[in-house]
């Protein structure tokens, strides 16, 4: 479908699915952890307010984020969430009639928000055994038309990591990078340095949501040189002007929080991990690249309908999981371990006999 314009038209099918199927008893369908309460962060209402003086960032929000980040205050633009932050760094970069270049698989919405801004789409596939990055495969896919290259650190859907060494050199390609890491702090052992810390032909992207369990605060960001970062600010007039100021105070408190917070999301990521490699050791049916970190994995279902197994899964089961279509690899399904242990273990097993009656 196309606009006036002749641009495609926004068409995702994940975010209504999500919103309006993705909820069951037994939901293994979030990519995220469980929310954390308001009670367990130190808040009391006199450190909140309506409104305060936050009009090209909040300035301790900027520092707190700063801080957390190893940046600058000058790199960081505060954005709603990690979709607003994608849109935003890719609308600051590319304009219609662009060429981006994406990784296959991905979330959907990255596609999404280069069709809305008119970019033309060129893909390059992640090896389907491990989801790694392949260099070759990308200078391959690159034209004079590329603007920018689109990747996600940790990987969404499968938590496979991009070492270091990797992210330099698609660096080095001559063309601007966007990393989405808003899954990146879940590769508890390995401490991976964001790409924003090594050049500024990165644009990083990420938030508080997923590993952290704050969605709520609607807390992202982006990292970015500091000229593209004031564009990216001013871009922002037309759909954040001013933000929620007590989501920004909130926000300052839970950053402060966040090395304990941290330490009870590895306690619960290391249990529901074990939890759900007992249940994969039991399956003959699954395939699956286990990554030793993250929230989320993507199993590649051998025989039958991955579709037909999620209906089956939901009426009958009362659980989910995020069909692979929306990845556009049918024949997968996206798992997510951010939950309680007891809901993942019974969800686990409803979904083998989901599988079982395929």
């Amino acid at each position: 479908m196309r606009d006036v314009y002749g641009r495609e038209k926004l068409s995702t099918q994940y975010m209504p699915w999500a919103k309006r199927r993705s909820h069951a008893r037994y939901n293994l369908a979030t990519s995220g952890l469980a929310h954390w309460k308001l009670r367990d962060l130190p808040v009391k209402i006199d450190d909140l307010e309506i409104s305060g003086p936050s009009y090209y960032g909040f300035e301790p929000l900027q520092n707190a984020l700063a801080k957390h980040c190893g940046v600058a205050a000058n790199r960081i633009v505060a954005a709603t969430g990690t979709s607003m932050a994608n849109y935003l760094a890719m609308a600051a970069v590319l304009k219609p009639g662009d060429e981006v270049l994406i990784e296959h698989p991905t979330y959907e919405l990255i596609v999404d928000v280069a069709l809305q801004i008119g970019a033309k789409i060129r893909r390059f596939k992640r090896s389907e055994s491990t989801f790694s990055i392949d260099l070759r495969s990308i200078k391959a896919s690159l034209t004079p038309a590329t603007k920018l290259i689109v990747v996600s650190n940790l990987h969404n859907p499968t938590s496979a990591l991009i070492d270091e060494a990797t992210v330099k050199e698609l660096g080095n390609l001559g063309v601007p990078v966007l990393v989405d890491e808003v899954y990146l702090d879940a590769a508890f052992e390995q401490k991976p340095r964001s790409a924003g810390l090594l050049g500024d032909q990165f644009i990083v992207t990420s938030s508080l949501t997923k590993v952290y369990g704050l969605s709520g605060l609607r807390c992202g960001w982006i990292l970015a040189e500091p000229a593209l970062a004031e564009r990216m600010w001013h871009l922002n007039d037309v759909f954040g002007n001013i933000p929620a100021h007590m989501a920004e105070l909130a926000s300052v408190i839970a950053l402060g929080e966040l090395p304990r917070i941290a330490k009870n999301v590895r306690a619960r990521l290391d249990l529901n991990r074990a939890a759900l490699w007992k249940f994969l050791d039991s399956r003959e049916d699954l395939e699956v690249f286990r990554p030793p970190f993250g929230t989320i994995v993507f199993p590649r279902l051998k025989r039958g309908s991955v579709d037909r197994m999620c209906d089956l899964l939901r009426t009958k089961h009362e659980t989910t999981v995020v069909p692979g279509r929306f990845f556009d690899m049918p024949n997968h399904f996206r798992i997510g371990i951010g939950g309680e242990l007891e809901p993942l273990e019974e969800g686990l097993r409803r979904l083998g006999l989901a599988l079982d009656e395929l």
